[in-house]
């Protein structure tokens, strides 16, 4: 397999020099062997799509709209980069490609042959590593694509024109390599959902015709379709099942993407946790796209997994939030059979360093792909800096499994004596609390392990606090901070109202507003941020309550004056 997939990297480029004048005509390409393709004696598409479980994003790459790969801020691709993804575990690399900047005028749309020679380079690279691999139009469905309503013909004929120059790079790489339509789709000035069916429909049968038209492996290649937007909605499911229908492939497969329950997954309206209402909108939204397509005999790949909070930093979602998150998609994707890609656009795995950026995200992502791990309610529990402990119970979700033991760092804690498990709670003792954080500075004192049966552990943070202090300030519209001594304690949401009722600020349907968007707590500069986004929804000589909740269970409250650009803090008020 191997083998035949170098052969073709080697045929390919050779073609692609030949098109830049670097080498003299290429000679006959022959198609490798169809191992494993659709309609050969090797696996079916179904079968395909579940041996790249599981999958991941070259994200922000070679789909960033400047003038080369590294212009988003990620650095040139490399075959080690690829490697080292194979080495994480990962099956499958999905390789967003944004054609439109390295695209000529009609009537050809001509890409550049560097372009796609470069294109071709990376996904040879990846089939070489082992990997299965998925090339697609990306961010062209915003730059061009989306005008379709307005310009039909214009636009599907630069389809057209894009499509059989792909087609014809990839004419004869194996088919452990996918091709997928179009990112996210969508239209701008459509006349409602029917038209948008209609013309998404269009670009579909156009993509798989010119794919299929090329020949060679092309001809039973697994295609992706996307739905409109790449939603989950049972409305754009079922757009996609009709279309698919109407063209009756054997090799086609759809696609949606996932980030979760939306208030949660940006952490807005005061969603901080994986509670039952973000793990049901999960339930319901797997539940859909398995009933619509997988059941059904059309496999599915969950094209682009993450949190949307993601976008703005990483610590939008707490830590123990987003873990319970990620372990329970893992475990529901696979009871439903879905192949599933995460979506990383250089947050999660340093391909400069080549190791993860948070290990314990990842070890408990990787885990999911394989078994249930169990979490637990919390993974913090505040230890007050004076007075005497109480004691602390973590509420546990066994997921079937039992604990093995309870670590700090290398020293095993006493059951019976350091906590107490009973049913499915852990409860750590007054004076395992005082021993961990005495003498210790404001913030976590210590680290415990839970220890599992099977399954990633889960760690608890033992953190000493004291009632965070807001101090009062002076500042402008253009950027306010609230002075905080947080002493260890950390911020969860903050609400903002009038004085004289309503919600105030951007979200004005919720108190809550939206983290990292609206405010920002920056703990080693001992700061609350507000943003020039959040005061360009404050009113001109209002009045604003904050209150400020923190993951211990205290609030504090702060009031701004806005008086043109000038607003002024005060502690408490």
């Amino acid at each position: 397999m191997v083998r035949s997939r170098s052969s073709w990297l080697s045929a390919a480029l050779l073609a692609l020099a030949v098109l830049l004048g670097l080498a003299g005509p290429a000679p006959a390409a022959t198609s490798p062997p169809r191992t494993g393709s659709p309609g050969s004696t090797g696996s079916s598409v179904a079968e395909t799509v579940a041996a790249m479980q599981p999958g991941w994003n070259l994200g922000n790459t070679l789909d960033a709209t400047g003038p080369d790969e590294t212009s988003w801020g990620n650095p040139r691709v490399t075959r080690a980069q690829l490697s080292a993804i194979r080495d994480q575990g990962f099956r499958s690399v999905r390789v967003p490609v944004t054609w439109s900047r390295h695209q000529g005028p009609a009537p050809g749309y001509t890409i550049d042959p560097a372009q796609l020679a470069r294109v071709t380079e990376v996904a040879g690279w990846a089939l070489e590593e082992g990997l299965y691999v998925m090339v697609n139009v990306h961010h062209d469905s915003w730059q061009w694509i989306m005008e379709m309503p307005s310009r039909p013909d214009a636009v599907l004929e630069r389809f057209v024109a894009t499509y059989e120059q792909i087609a014809a790079a990839f004419r004869d790489a194996p088919p452990e390599l996918l091709l997928e339509s179009v990112n996210e789709p969508f239209f701008e000035g459509s006349s409602g959902d029917a038209e948008n069916a209609e013309l998404l429909h269009r670009l579909n049968a156009a993509f798989v015709s010119v794919v299929r038209d090329s020949g060679g492996v092309n001809a039973t290649r697994p295609l992706v379709l996307s739905t409109l937007h790449a939603s989950s909605e049972q409305e754009r499911l079922d757009e996609l099942a009709a279309s698919l229908a109407t063209l009756d492939d054997p090799a086609l497969v759809a696609t949606v993407h996932f980030y979760g329950y939306w208030p949660f997954s940006v952490n807005v309206a005061g969603h901080t946790r994986f509670d039952e209402v973000t793990r049901q909108d999960l339930i319901d939204t797997f539940d859909r796209v398995h009933d619509t397509f997988t059941a059904r005999g059309v496999p599915v790949i969950v094209g682009e997994y993450g949190l949307l909070g993601f976008d703005r930093g990483t610590e939008t979602v707490q830590q123990g939030e987003k873990l319970k998150f990620f372990a329970f998609l893992g475990q529901y994707a696979r009871q439903k059979r879905l192949t599933t890609m995460l979506w990383d656009n250089g947050q999660h795995f340093d391909r400069t360093a080549g190791r993860w950026r948070d290990p314990a995200l990842f070890r408990q992502i990787s885990t999911s792909w394989s078994v249930d791990s169990a979490t637990g309610s919390t993974d913090q529990v505040f230890v007050p800096a004076t007075g005497t402990p109480a004691e602390a119970t973590v509420g546990l979700d066994l997921a079937g499994t039992e604990v093995t033991a309870v670590r700090h760092g290398a020293d095993a804690l006493a059951p019976g004596g350091d906590y107490v498990l009973s049913g499915d709670g852990l409860t750590l003792t007054a004076d395992t609390l005082a021993r961990l954080t005495a003498d210790r500075p404001h913030g976590v004192a210590a680290v415990l392990s839970v220890e599992f049966a099977r399954g990633a552990p889960w760690d608890v943070h033992i953190i000493r606090y004291e009632m965070p202090q807001p101090a009062d300030a002076t500042g402008t519209t253009a950027g306010f901070a609230v002075p905080v001594a947080f002493r260890g304690d950390r911020l969860a949401t903050m609400e903002a109202v009038y004085a004289d009722g309503g919600n105030a600020g951007p979200h004005d349907w919720t108190p809550f507003k939206e983290f990292g968007a609206a405010f920002s707590p920056d703990y080693a500069g001992e700061r609350i941020t507000l943003t020039p986004e959040f005061f360009d929804e404050i009113r001109d000589g209002s009045t604003v309550r904050l209150t400020f909740h923190f993951w211990s269970g205290h609030t504090r409250e702060y009031t701004l004056t806005r008086s043109g650009t000038t607003v002024t803090g005060t502690a408490g008020g």
